[in-house]
This record gives structure tokens, C-alpha cells and sequence, in this order.
């Protein structure tokens, strides 16, 4: 399992929410470029980086991004508003390795199938769309996780398996910017029902000792934001990890 150190954006200021609440957030004195640099000078080899502006329809923080984008070699995993499939398809030609997806793919139907048929010439596609799965209770949340989908959770994960699309982001919002540990039962359900998922756990990750919890569950990556923050997990013990598992990104 690898770990994805998390940035997370806010009006140009790097911020970590608690359950997604925009009220309950933690702004920390570090810039954006300092916060990649430090991943990059310890041998990070993928970001994870949520526009939270962008989430609630803001772009304002893309030319920032991308300029920073381009000066770096890691690998960006990206996600924040995304609504359209010309959205996906310019962050992808913009250099972005994987681009995550969540409240256009659960309210629109159709939106999946027709960004399969529309990347279906690029090679590697599947492996580089992430279906976000923010959960609370086994139900699924969209639009900022202000409201619920009629969508059963294993039926969705069904649907995109259908599809070609394998790698979840799944965050259970209860855990989520609290580091009282992560949702290690749910997590458990969703690889036992499919285990060919390449999942990301995501929210609550607190200790090295969670992260052992869900690699023992077969998941490929998670991602740590808050507890790297907080001083809970150190960029060094990150490090280490990636470079013992070895894991294929």
C-alpha cells in the first residue's frame, strides 16, 4: 500500500476541513510550494490535491495550481469540481495523472459511459480517473456531501466495475479531519465484496498504526493529509513505507 500525502486548498492557503464542514477548518502557516517541496525533497512520488474552492465552483485557485503543476516531477492526483468530461479531458492534458471524479458521476447517468468512450483512445485511461466515494453510514453523499444519493453504494462500485473504471476514493466522512482512526470495517466490506477494486481509503488516519491496519486489508494506497500536519505521522516514516512496500502507483 502507498501513501499519498494530502494538500488540500482554500482561498490559496493550504487548510484541512473536519467532515467537510467549510466552517471547521484549520488554516496551516505554510505555502502551497513549500508544502510540495517538502513532499518532493522526501522522495514523494504522487500528491493528492483537493481544490476546495473548485468543489463549490471557484476556479480561482487553478493558475496557481497549474503553474505549480508544471515546475514539479510528482505525479498529481487532483480533484475539486469537476463537472464535465472537457474538464477531465483539459486536466489530463494539462499533466495532471489522475484526475478524480465524483458529484457529476452520481447525478449524471450517463456521464461515465460517455467519458469511457471518450478517453477510450488514451492509453491507460481507466487507471487514471478516480470515482470518489464519499460515504456516511454506507450512503453516499455528493455536491460538498450536502446531499444523498438514491444510489445503493456496492450497486455504484458495480456500475463503474462495469464500466472499466477500478480505483475508488473512498472517504467516510464521519472519520474524516477528526484522526480518530480510519473506517477500517467499511473498508473491510468494500474489498471482500470486490476485491479486483484498487482502492484509496481516505479520512481519520492518524498513526502509522492505521496505516498497518489498512494495509492488511489489500487496499492500494490511502491518503494522509491532517496527521502529517499535526505532527501525528512524520514525512520521514512516509518515506520509508513507500520505499518498503515498493507498491506500483
Amino acid at each position: 500500500m502507498y501513501i499519498i500525502p494530502a494538500i488540500d486548498i482554500l482561498d490559496g492557503k493550504v487548510v484541512r476541513l473536519s467532515e467537510g464542514d467549510y466552517n471547521q477548518k484549520t488554516v496551516y502557516n505554510i505555502s502551497i510550494s513549500e508544502m510540495i517541496e517538502k513532499y518532493r525533497s522526501h522522495g514523494t512520488d504522487m500528491i493528492h490535491i483537493i481544490d476546495l474552492n473548485g468543489a463549490k465552483g471557484d476556479f480561482s485557485n487553478q493558475k496557481l495550481l497549474f503553474d505549480l503543476i508544471k515546475k514539479t516531477d510528482m505525479k498529481i492526483q487532483y480533484g475539486g469540481g469537476i463537472r464535465s468530461i472537457e474538464q477531465v479531458k483539459n486536466l489530463l492534458d494539462a499533466g495532471i495523472y489522475r484526475v478524480i471524479v465524483g458529484t457529476q458521476a452520481i447525478t449524471e447517468p450517463n456521464f461515465l459511459d460517455d467519458l469511457r468512450k471518450d478517453l477510450s483512445q488514451q492509453q491507460d485511461y481507466a487507471n487514471r480517473i478516480v470515482i470518489a466515494i464519499d460515504v456516511l453510514d454506507e450512503v453516499i453523499k455528493y455536491n460538498g456531501w450536502l446531499e444523498s444519493s438514491p444510489i445503493k453504494l456496492y450497486d455504484y462500485i458495480d456500475k463503474c466495475l462495469r464500466l472499466g473504471f477500478f480505483r475508488f476514493l473512498c472517504t467516510d466522512i464521519s472519520k474524516d479531519g477528526k484522526l480518530g482512526g480510519t473506517a477500517v470495517d467499511l473498508y473491510e466490506k468494500l474489498m471482500n465484496y470486490a476485491p479486483i477494486i484498487k482502492l484509496i481509503a481516505s479520512g481519520g488516519i492518524a498513526s502509522m498504526e492505521d496505516i498497518k491496519q489498512l494495509d492488511a486489508l489489500r487496499i492500494s494506497s490511502c491518503v494522509v493529509g491532517k496527521a502529517i500536519y499535526e505532527d501525528k505521522i512524520s514525512i520521514e516514516e512516509i518515506k520509508e513505507w513507500n520505499l518498503k512496500t515498493m507498491t506500483t502507483l
